[in-house]
């Protein structure tokens, strides 16, 4: 049987986390490149959280069956949608590599920055039968628009809530 939530602490200690997320997944149904992919934008998220998010935060994983999300949340809110950048960095750039590489990794990707918290959704779907093929390889990043909830906008695709 799935277990359709975990949650864990993000600490220094990123390969045990990097397990655990792979395990979900795994179990949920995500598999082969997509079930890399999910993993590798999953630590590039913590690893936010321990240099821009104060050191501190959890990473929740849940399904539907349907679709996996990976909410990365860290206790200091200054991550914000306009903090992504509108196209890939150039070679030259500081930062926003992170930012842009989960929008390419993932299915859809959604910043919500409230007061002293901002959160980051991965979103994949777990039956590509039903994905937009050609809006996810476009190398398009979405940073318009408020979506449901104050402080919260798509970063790429559409966020699918659990």
């Amino acid at each position: 049987m799935v277990d359709h939530h975990r949650q864990w602490p993000i600490t220094d200690d990123l390969a045990t986390l990097r397990d655990d997320i792979q395990r979900f997944a795994g179990q949920a149904g995500l598999a082969g490149a997509r079930l890399d992919d999910l993993v590798i934008a999953a630590n590039e998220a913590a690893i936010n959280v321990l240099e821009h998010g104060g050191g501190a935060g959890t990473l929740a994983m849940s399904t539907d069956g349907a679709v996996i999300a990976v909410d990365v949340a860290d206790e200091v809110g200054t991550l914000s949608p306009a903090a992504v950048p509108g196209r890939q960095p150039t070679g030259r750039s500081v930062r926003g590599f992170g930012l842009w590489l989960m929008g390419e990794l993932c299915d859809s990707v959604m910043i919500e920055q409230v007061p002293g918290r901002s959160t980051i959704r991965l979103s994949m779907h777990l039956d590509t039968g039903h994905l937009d093929t050609g809006h996810l390889h476009a190398g398009h990043l979405d940073t318009g628009g408020p979506a449901a909830g104050a402080g919260a906008a798509p970063v790429r695709g559409n966020a699918d809530p659990i």
